[in-house]
């Protein structure tokens, strides 16, 4: 019987692959590259580079940024809106924010679906959800046949009002079916039955757009898959930090729209708790950007105000990861008052650091970090070399300009970094009421053990962890995940004309859609769990809370003292006098997924056989000898006295001079500041 487990994180450069041997315990991890324009490829080449047949694999579980690379680069489906007589514009109006309320100049991203594409019909359905005009079933097949001749692939339905009654919207999608069968059909009280058109609106049309991109994606690779001999469910990351099997894919494809960013999370919770902790902050740094996740008291952040582009929310929970543009290859540069700025501007991976010698010329972390000598001229275990003289030609552009020395400039240049990912931490931790002192970091990705001592320096961050595959971390993450669906429905009502039996009601009828998703996952109820929220706020309120509900409600009381304690750590004020209203209702169904037990290892070998060299690496202003280890030779155990340097295959690690490194049981290096 297989017993071999893959994940696969298909990255915009980079599709990162993890396969992990229950009967032996061996790990195996390889990189390939992606292919944008055929993305199911990258993930048959890396299966091909692990040398695994279907046969061999029990559990194919994957993160896609097809999704996000679709609405970024508008590569979308002739897509339709139909909506309630008035409400064409809703995508242009939105809330009428800006993103830089200070740059009048800069443009919120246009609606995906273009305006001589968006039209209405005559019906209305009150805010009680009473139907006071019906469709006009002649109207509407009239419409399907413009649509038809306009060869539209696909169509978001989002009548007003649709959240609290969903009967006209239903009538709209059966006569778009009858009408037009082969084309990809979404309404708003399926996809998201929440009030506030704007966000229902945006939701289904982001759904509908990606709708016909990722069933074609998920059937294509279910048919390459089948014919490598893989007869299993292909289980796809959503931005909740779960999986849903390829039946569901359609239905809810708007969740895939960060399904590469949430398995870094996921894998940062995992690591985290393994070592102990339950407070983690996860720094998962790349060549072009840095993703910052928090998990608290065990549970990651989850979060209902998200988007790729900012303008068009998705209203499904999603894992709460704030991404700045810091990495590898974020240029340093110097703006109009004269000051040292780093990224978000990036050279990627073309041309790349002036170092990596294929044609860039501007200094970027990359640079400085070689120049310091935290980089050696060797990567990928000596596969790619790094021209040092090249990175000191950029990194003195900045020197000349501030009458540096180079290595001064190069510091500078980290220093920076450093700091736009502090104040990133800052925003996801400080700014929640969490103190950052009370948190391990885990660094991961290319560049984020590279940084992560002197992030965690900066922040009084106690605690460090490198995982033993920082680089393809985000790819084990995909294998740490269960089936997860999140059912959601708008119920505002004051909590004292609240009616318990009401209200457990209105739960139940939740619970049977949330078993009913389960099911056709193939999710059975010896590995399922459903668990309830309450959203709650004070009345006068724009934001609510989720609170965690009983499995039978019989008061309300432990739900409001819940309520007044989380908003007191979250805004730092509460007031029990308040009069508090429920806002929505939400039922979490989890199908548990068997997960893999990584094996714990024992010390063989010497610290001294995993020395590699000592070279002259710069820390507080001088350049200081230091150790270079092969993280690969470094045994079980083993302490590591600062300053040192670890070098693998996906990425190298600093160990600033006043740190300590342990090797823990599971090859985690935990880094913290000598006592």
């Amino acid at each position: 019987m297989s017993q071999t487990r893959l994940a696969i994180d298909v990255g915009g450069t980079f599709t990162d692959v993890f396969v992990f041997d229950e009967n032996t315990g061996e790990i195996f991890v390889t990189k390939t590259s992606s292919t944008p324009s055929n993305p199911e490829r990258g993930i048959l080449d890396g299966i091909e580079k692990a040398q695994l047949n279907g046969e061999d694999i029990k559990v194919f579980s994957h993160g896609t940024t097809v999704g996000t690379n679709a609405l970024i680069e508008r590569k979308l489906p002739k897509t339709a809106l139909i909506t309630t007589l008035g409400f064409r514009d809703v995508p242009e109006i939105r809330r009428g924010t800006k993103e830089d309320i200070w740059d009048t100049y800069k443009d919120t991203a246009k609606p995906y679906i273009k305006r001589r594409d968006r039209f209405e019909i005559n019906e209305r359905i009150d805010y009680e959800g009473n139907v006071i005009t019906g469709i006009d079933e002649e109207e509407v097949r009239q419409l399907a046949r413009t649509l038809k001749e306009r060869c539209t692939e696909s169509i978001a339905v989002c009548l007003m009002n649709a959240y609290v009654n969903g009967e006209n919207e239903a009538k709209v999608k059966a006569i778009i079916q009858e009408e037009l069968p082969d084309v990809y059909v979404c309404i708003s009280s399926e996809v998201l039955p929440e009030i506030f058109e704007h966000e229902r609106m945006s939701t289904t049309i982001i759904n509908a757009v990606l709708g016909p991109i990722m069933t074609k994606y998920i059937n294509k690779l279910e048919g390459e898959m089948k014919q490598k001999g893989y007869e299993e469910d292909i289980l796809v990351l959503h931005s909740g930090g779960g999986v849903m099997t390829s039946s569901t894919v359609p239905r809810y494809a708007a969740r895939l729209a960060s399904s590469g960013i949430a398995a870094g999370a996921i894998a940062s919770k995992h690591i985290a708790k393994l070592c102990g902790f339950n407070n983690a902050i996860g720094l998962d740094m790349g060549g072009t950007s840095t993703d910052i996740s928090l998990m608290f008291d065990g549970d990651i952040r989850i979060t209902k105000d998200w988007s790729i582009e900012y303008g068009h929310p998705i209203g499904f929970p999603s894992i709460e990861i704030l991404t700045i543009g810091a990495g590898g290859g974020s240029l340093a540069w110097i703006d109009e008052g004269g000051s040292l700025r780093n990224g978000p501007q990036s050279a990627g991976a073309v041309p790349g650091p002036a170092c990596y010698q294929r044609g860039g010329t501007e200094p970027t972390n990359s640079d400085a970090n070689l120049v310091l000598g935290r980089l050696g001229v060797n990567l990928l275990d000596g596969s790619m070399k790094l021209d040092k003289e090249k990175a000191q030609e950029a990194v003195r552009k900045i020197a000349t300009r501030f009458n540096y020395s180079i290595e001064d400039a190069a510091n500078a240049i980290i220093e920076v970094a450093n700091a736009n990912m502090s104040d990133a931490v800052r925003l996801i931790s400080v700014r929640r009421g969490y103190d950052p002192r009370d948190f391990a970091l885990v660094a991961f990705g290319g560049a984020g053990p590279l940084h992560g001592a002197h992030l965690a320096k900066d922040m009084d961050i106690p605690t460090i962890i490198i995982p033993p595959h920082p680089g393809v971390a985000a790819a084990m993450g995909c294998l740490l995940v269960d089936v997860r669906h999140d059912i959601s429905r708008t119920y505002v009502k004051k909590v004292e004309d609240v009616s318990i039996e009401e209200l457990e009601n209105e739960f139940i009828d939740m619970q049977k859609e949330a078993e009913e998703l389960l099911l056709e996952e193939g999710i059975g109820e010896n590995t399922s769990t459903l668990m309830r929220y309450i959203d709650l706020r004070y009345k006068g309120q724009w934001r609510s809370l989720a609170v965690p509900a009983s499995d039978k409600l019989e008061s309300l009381d432990e739900m409001l003292e819940a309520f007044h304690q989380e908003h007191e750590r979250e805004f730092s004020f509460s007031d029990r006098n308040q009069s508090v209203e429920i806002f929505g209702l939400r039922v979490t169904a989890i199908g548990t997924v068997p997960k893999p037990e990584f094996p714990k290892y024992g010390p063989t070998g010497s610290l001294e056989e995993a020395e590699k060299e000592v070279r002259d690496v710069y820390f507080d202003g001088k350049f200081v000898p230091t150790k270079v280890y092969n993280r690969e030779k470094i045994p079980v155990l083993s302490e590591i006295q600062g300053p040192a340097i670890v070098d693998q295959l996906d990425t190298t690690t600093v160990i600033p001079p006043g740190f300590i490194a342990k090797v823990d049981v599971y090859k985690n290096i935990i880094i913290s500041v000598e006592k």
